[in-house]
């Protein structure tokens, strides 16, 4: 199957309340609607994930984050503008867009605009951003590859986008947009 084939098919689960995998920039990741209640719920069982620690949602670009930025003060938009597309996972104060799935037990949500070509393409026929998580059991090494992927979670994807990671050694450095902290590196 081509990869836009592909992409078809995975915005199409995603479109139905799937979960899908697919290569980031440094790990294999999960994705589904960040607005699905089910989609996030699954996820999260796949994961075995605390639904408390949230997740990252990921665009293509930062025009797909209007809705999540929307009351920012300006002053905080330049350190987004400068900073991607690229590794860089911004927590932001949640102005009452994200689902509570998304945010977990926090007060601000974790935003990227991606510079991998694949995500970007995912994001761009989806429409919008989507939820992007390592590919993994909660606490276990993430998965390096679609055949890695398949091992871990078998039956339980809706799809899979084959591609190449995108060549960084580790995943996106994480920070607080309101103080600059650092949290990941």
């Amino acid at each position: 199957m081509s990869q836009a084939s592909q992409i078809a098919h995975a915005v199409a689960a995603l479109r139905r309340g799937g979960v899908i995998a697919y290569p980031t920039e440094a790990v294999w990741g999960l994705g589904c609607d960040p607005d699905n209640d089910e989609a996030l719920a699954r996820l999260l069982r796949l994961k075995q994930r605390d639904p408390a620690k949230g997740v990252i949602l990921v665009a293509g670009r930062i025009e797909q984050f209007a809705a999540w930025l929307e009351g920012l003060p300006l002053e905080l938009h330049a350190p987004l503008a400068a900073s991607w597309p690229g590794p860089n996972t911004w927590l932001v104060p949640d102005n009452g867009r994200s689902h509570g799935l998304v945010r977990g037990c926090h007060d601000r949500v974790a935003l990227r605009v991606s510079a991998h070509p694949l995500v970007a393409q995912l994001c761009e026929a989806f429409g919008g951003p989507i939820v992007s998580t390592s590919a993994n059991i909660a606490s276990e090494p993430p998965a390096m590859s679609a055949n890695e992927v398949r091992a871990i979670f078998a039956d339980g994807l809706d799809a899979v986008v084959e591609g190449e990671l995108g060549g960084l050694e580790r995943p996106s450095t994480i920070r607080d947009l309101a103080t600059g902290q650092v949290l990941r590196s």
